[in-house]
């Protein structure tokens, strides 16, 4: 006799309130190129990881389901998704925005070139900063983490029960906080570099004016910017590993796990 598959009504909802989790957060996450993707491969990538939940799928009493609770359920799990993503996007940040700092002071700015992500015009430094991060996101193992949170959250706040309050958004906001920080200090090695260069051409053609230095100083500072991100760049990895662990801490405290 064959057999039948049946698929409950509460089941359903459980899968639903889990996907609307799951795709909040792919919607920030910066997996390297997942917004390029075609809409149908990110639905499916979201589906995947969905299913790959339903151990902790929500037990939901159909009976009790209304429109009107569904989808304010659906809101609230979309939201603790998103916050998700957006922990984990700023994180990954403050490198572009070191980059952007770098490259307008060592005259990087004035070439562009193709964002693969968004397919706009951007900064040479600043695409190389999202792809670089990118690749150390997966090779530091913080994609890992975000399935962690996610399984940590099913568990601890099953979907359906979150309810906000004051003290969710306030982790986000020192996590928006440390954002400046963290890209300033990756940025200032090699401003303060690009300064003594300025200064040095500077009173070089003050004591000899015969030296034509306007010429040299563009290409000098681009060198220098890339010699110094070289000499740093072994920091990298580290600075993304301590920052991704103070974003994973601050997307559990915003869950209360």
């Amino acid at each position: 006799m064959p057999g039948s598959l049946t698929l409950s009504a509460g089941t359903l909802y459980g899968f639903l309130l889990t996907l609307a989790r799951v795709g909040g957060a792919l919607v920030f996450v910066p997996l390297p190129g997942v917004k390029g993707a075609p809409e149908p491969a990110r639905a499916a990538l979201a589906a995947g990881f969905a299913l790959a939940l339903s151990a902790r799928w929500p037990v939901i009493d159909d009976s009790a389901v209304t429109a009107a609770r569904l989808a304010g359920w659906a809101v609230a799990e979309a939201a603790v998704g998103i916050a998700i993503g957006v922990a984990m996007a700023i994180a990954l940040e403050a490198f572009s925005l070191a980059a952007q700092l770098l490259g307008l002071q060592a005259g990087y700015a004035y070439a562009s070139m193709v964002d693969p992500t968004t397919q706009a015009d951007s900064g040479v430094l600043v695409v190389f900063a999202q792809i670089v991060s990118g690749v150390m996101f997966f090779a530091l193992g913080l994609d890992r983490e975000v399935l962690r949170l996610f399984a940590g959250s099913l568990d601890a706040i099953p979907a359906g029960s979150y309810r906000f309050g004051a003290y969710s958004a306030q982790p986000l906001i020192e996590l928006g906080a440390a954002l400046f920080s963290v890209g300033l200090r990756l940025a200032l090695p090699v401003i303060a570099l690009l300064a003594m260069l300025d200064m040095a051409l500077a009173l070089l053609g003050r004591l000899n004016q015969q030296l034509q230095l306007i010429s040299l100083a563009f290409p000098a500072k681009m060198l220098a910017a890339l010699l110094a991100v070289g000499w740093i760049a072994a920091l990298f990895p580290r600075v993304l590993m301590a920052f991704g662990g103070l974003a994973c801490a601050a997307a559990r405290r915003m869950l209360g796990l």
